[in-house]
């Protein structure tokens, strides 16, 4: 805990001061890049981990980091090519976004069967999580 909190600090210290000399944009592009970067390098770690039988929450990992990475480097793209319209309606952020969502319900596969559920529970968090988003994009949207 005390390392984490330590990286955290030296990180947001880090993000601070290139603010402060980058300002907003600067910053977040840089920051993103690098996150976009690292998360493929730590989803390439996790499908190599799968591959090699070392975890079973290894493959939802893998599905997740990618997805993180792909979207977050949609945006990333999205910013360094001047906000062009045609990212905005893409159909292909989307399967950017179920890669994510499928490394999402990988995971709450292998949490089902840590807890001891029957199969098929881990669906009912999946199924809430879409309800209670749905309800909100109805009442707000």
């Amino acid at each position: 805990m005390k390392q984490a909190l330590t990286i955290y600090v030296i990180v947001l210290s880090a993000m601070h001061a290139s603010y402060l000399t980058q300002g907003f944009l600067g910053t977040a592009e840089i920051a993103y890049g690098a996150l976009t970067i690292m998360a493929v390098m730590i989803s390439a770690i996790f499908l190599w981990l799968w591959a090699m039988r070392m975890s079973p929450l290894s493959l939802g990992m893998a599905f997740s980091w990618a997805g993180a990475a792909m979207v977050m480097g949609w945006w990333w793209l999205y910013t360094l090519l001047g906000g062009p319209v045609w990212m905005l309606r893409s159909e292909m952020l989307l399967v950017l976004v179920a890669m994510f969502l499928t490394g999402a319900v990988l995971h709450f596969e292998v949490l089902e069967t840590s807890f001891g559920y029957r199969r098929g529970a881990f669906l009912v968090p999946v199924i809430g999580a879409l309800a209670v988003s749905s309800l909100l994009l109805t009442l707000i949207g």
